[in-house]
């Protein structure tokens, strides 16, 4: 327990720039993204279901598809404050996931991220429910546990800062792909339609909301993981 509680050596000045450049690496090109971004997807549908149970909803169902598309099914009150957060989990939930994973970073405590980032994938399978869904959950889940228990401090780090790099990058693009959807009629009922109906609120707030809190994230995040 001292070990996951305590504080690791931090890594070379080097270590933090070659993964923030692995990660964008990741992040950025078309091909690559639509394998890399079920990994935001998890984050994005898992943050509508954290925050469902937060609030008192009941958490009925996670699906997560091939094509990079989720779904979460939580009931309740169809309006009120439990709804509107629960809607607006989503695209805020990998930039501010990769926020407190970059604090964490920032005082040293590598082990515990691991094991917290481990935590919520399994307390998430419990709620998934198709076969890929379940697949992409516990591959994400057995590498956070391969690393932290086969691994040394370097591997560690190296995994954790390349996962914060990548949430806090990945955090930013979906909005701009929700936006541009939109722009040309997609995504007819988005998070930011849900949330206008919700809150009589216009949609292209809600999407300057979500670019606010991935920008702001990865500014914050940034200034963290690089000591500045």
């Amino acid at each position: 327990m001292n070990e996951v509680l305590g504080t690791q050596p931090a890594p070379e000045e080097w270590l933090v720039i070659v993964t923030g450049v692995a990660a964008l690496l990741v992040t950025v090109p078309r091909r690559i993204w639509r394998l890399s971004r079920n990994a935001v997807t998890i984050a994005h549908e898992g943050g509508h279901g954290l925050v469902a149970l937060v609030t008192g909803r009941r958490l009925q169902s996670i699906r997560l598809h091939s094509d990079t598309s989720g779904l979460t099914v939580s009931r309740g009150r169809p309006t009120g404050i439990g709804m509107i957060l629960t809607a607006a989990a989503g695209y805020t939930a990998a930039p501010l996931l990769g926020l407190g994973g970059a604090w964490l970073l920032a005082d040293h405590r590598i082990t515990l991220l691991l094991w917290l980032a481990t935590a919520l994938l399994l307390v998430m399978l419990v709620m998934v429910r198709n076969a890929y869904g379940i697949f992409t959950v516990l591959l994400t889940g057995a590498a956070f546990l391969l690393v932290s228990w086969l691994t040394g401090p370097d591997v560690q780090s190296a995994f954790a800062y390349s996962v914060v790099w990548f949430l806090l990058l990945g955090g930013v693009r979906p909005v701009f792909e929700l936006q541009g959807k939109r722009r040309h009629g997609g995504a007819p009922d988005s998070d930011a339609d849900q949330l206008a109906r919700l809150t009589h609120v216009h949609p292209a707030l809600w999407l300057f909301f979500f670019h606010a809190v991935a920008i702001c994230s990865l500014i914050g995040g940034g200034r963290w993981l690089l000591g500045l």
